[in-house]
C-alpha cells in the first residue's frame, strides 16, 4: 500500500502535464534529496532567501530574486511592493490604499482569473484597449498609446501578461511606462520553455518577473520565482518574512532588504501566508539548477517513443493522431487525437469523462475536449502508463 491508499486517496496517471490541480510537475531525484536534506536543519529565512535571491540574480539577469509560494503570490507581493516601496505605513495599511496611488493599468484582452492575485493587495485594475480579432470586429488590439491615455495622479504601475503571442510588445509597453516613472510588473508564470526565457523577459526592462517553480523548473508545486529590481524584491520580501523580532537583533542581509532606505521594523506584511520553507526554497534552487543546465532535455526523446505507443494502438480506432512538438528547446512534445464520429456515441467528451472514473483514473489534458481533441502530455508518463492510456481509450470504441 502506497502512503496515497494509506490516506484512502487512489493515484491517478496524468496525461495533463505539470497542472496544478493535479499536483504540478514530477520531481527529480536530487531535488527530492535536497529537500529532505534542508529538513534536518534550522536557517533564518532571511539569510536563506538572500542566498536565493542572489542565485535567482544570477540565473535572471535581475538584481535580486526572491523564492515565493508560487507565480500567483509572486504576483500579489510583487504588487505590494510597487505599491509601497519602503514606506511602513502604506505597508501595514494595505490592502487598503486610498491614500496614495493604486491604479494598474492592464491590456483588456489580458484579463484572467489569475489577475485575483494582484487585485488582492489591495491593487485597482484599469484596463485599456480592445481585441477586436477576438471580437470579429476588426483587425486591432490594445496598443501603447492607450496605456499612455490612461495613466493618471492615481496610477501605480503598469501589468503584463506575457506570452509569445501578447501585444502589443513587452519592450514598447516598458518603455512608454517608464517615461512616466512607472514600473511594470509581468506575469510569465508558464512561459518556461525555453530557457532563455529567463533572462529574455526581464532584459526589456521589465521592472519584475514572476515564473512558477513547478512547471518546467520541477522544483516544489507551491513554489515560484519573482525577479527583479533590488529594491522591489527587498519591499516583497519584507511584506513576507516572519518580522517577530526585535530591531535591535534584526540584521537582514543588505543586498536583499536595505535597512538604511527605512525607520523600524514593520509588522508581518499582507504576504505574511505566504511563507516558504527552508526545504521548498532550497529544492527550488537544486530544480533552478538543473533546469538551467539542461538536465531535463534528454527527456524530450522518451517522451515521443510514450506517444508513438499510444498512437500506435489506437490506429484501429476512429481517430486521428499527431504528434504536436513546440519549435523552442525543451519542450515536451503533446499528442493530440482528434475524435471522429461514431455509431456508439464516443466523444471527446465522453471519453475524457469516462478516462477519470476509471481505475485508476486517467486524467487527459482536456483544453480542446470540446472541439473533439483528447491531448496526451508524457512529462508524468512511463511505458507503462502509456499501454493502460492506449488500451482504455481503445476499449471506449470496442
Amino acid at each position: 500500500m502506497g502512503i496515497y491508499q494509506e490516506f484512502g486517496i487512489t493515484p491517478i496517471i496524468n496525461a495533463s502535464g505539470a497542472v496544478t490541480r493535479l499536483g504540478g510537475a514530477p520531481m527529480n531525484q536530487e531535488t527530492l534529496a535536497a529537500f529532505t536534506e534542508a529538513a534536518r536543519a534550522s536557517v533564518p529565512l532571511e539569510q536563506l532567501q538572500a542566498s536565493a535571491s542572489r542565485i535567482i540574480a544570477e540565473a535572471t539577469a535581475t538584481e535580486a530574486g526572491l523564492v515565493t509560494s508560487g507565480a500567483a503570490s509572486a504576483l500579489t507581493l510583487g504588487t505590494a511592493a510597487i505599491l509601497t516601496g519602503y514606506n511602513l505605513k502604506r505597508m501595514e495599511t494595505l490592502p487598503h490604499c486610498q491614500d496614495f496611488p493604486d491604479q494598474f493599468v492592464i491590456a483588456r484582452q489580458q484579463r484572467n482569473g489569475y489577475d485575483h492575485a494582484i487585485r488582492a493587495s489591495g491593487a485597482h485594475l484599469v484596463e485599456v484597449g480592445f481585441d477586436e480579432i477576438a471580437a470579429n470586429a476588426g483587425v486591432r488590439q490594445t496598443e501603447t498609446w492607450e496605456y499612455e491615455a490612461a495613466f493618471n495622479a492615481y496610477t501605480a504601475g503598469v501589468v503584463y501578461v506575457y506570452s509569445s503571442k501578447s501585444k502589443p510588445d513587452l519592450r514598447k509597453v516598458v518603455d512608454i511606462a517608464h517615461k512616466h516613472h512607472l514600473p511594470v510588473l509581468v506575469d510569465a508564470a508558464a512561459e518556461l520553455p525555453p530557457k532563455s526565457n529567463l533572462k529574455s523577459i526581464a532584459a526589456t526592462g521589465a521592472d519584475l518577473v514572476a515564473f512558477s517553480g513547478g512547471k518546467a523548473i520541477r522544483g516544489p508545486q507551491s513554489t515560484g520565482i519573482l525577479c527583479g529590481k533590488r529594491d522591489l524584491i527587498g519591499s516583497a520580501a519584507l511584506q513576507m518574512l516572519d518580522m517577530d523580532d526585535h530591531l535591535e537583533f534584526w540584521d537582514p542581509p543588505a543586498d536583499l532588504i536595505d535597512r538604511t532606505k527605512f525607520e523600524g521594523i514593520p509588522r508581518h506584511g499582507i504576504g505574511r501566508g505566504f511563507k516558504v520553507s527552508k526545504e521548498e526554497i532550497i529544492a527550488l534552487l537544486v530544480a533552478l539548477r538543473l533546469f538551467i543546465s539542461g538536465a531535463y532535455d534528454a527527456s524530450a526523446l522518451t517522451a515521443r517513443s510514450i506517444l508513438e505507443k499510444i498512437s500506435q494502438r489506437l490506429q484501429d480506432c476512429p481517430v486521428q493522431c499527431s504528434i504536436r512538438d513546440k519549435k523552442d528547446k525543451g519542450s515536451l512534445p503533446i499528442l493530440e487525437i482528434t475524435v471522429r464520429e461514431t455509431t456508439n456515441g464516443q466523444t471527446a467528451m465522453t471519453i475524457c469523462r469516462d478516462l477519470r472514473y476509471g481505475n485508476p483514473p486517467i486524467y487527459l489534458g482536456h483544453a480542446a475536449v470540446k472541439e473533439g481533441k483528447l491531448l496526451v502530455n508524457p512529462l508524468h508518463l512511463d511505458q507503462e502508463a502509456a499501454e493502460i492510456i492506449a488500451e482504455r481509450i481503445h476499449q471506449n470504441f470496442s
